[in-house]
């Protein structure tokens, strides 16, 4: 698991650095956290912060975080029966 959370990071930031090809690394990363809102040292940012400001940054303001989109429900009886237990998969 730890392996794959690096894999996508580092796939996320090769796609998402080639739009801002004169910026160096550390500089880009500086620019993703500025944009996720986070203004402290970078050495405690979380690979987790950047995986998703990378997968969110081009998204609508009101779009599904990605690891919560599989459990969404239109209604939310439907929610509240699914998570009771009462409506299966």
């Amino acid at each position: 698991m730890k392996y794959q959370r690096h894999n996508e990071l580092i796939e996320l930031l090769s796609a998402a650095w080639l739009t801002a090809p004169d910026l160096n690394l550390l500089q880009f990363i500086q620019q993703i956290a500025c944009e996720a809102g986070y203004n402290e040292n970078l050495a405690d940012l979380t690979d987790d912060a950047l995986i998703y400001q990378l997968k969110m940054r081009d998204a609508a303001s009101d779009a599904a975080i990605p690891g919560l989109k599989k459990d969404y429900e239109n209604d939310f009886k439907t929610a509240l029966l699914r998570a009771r237990g009462v409506i299966k998969e």
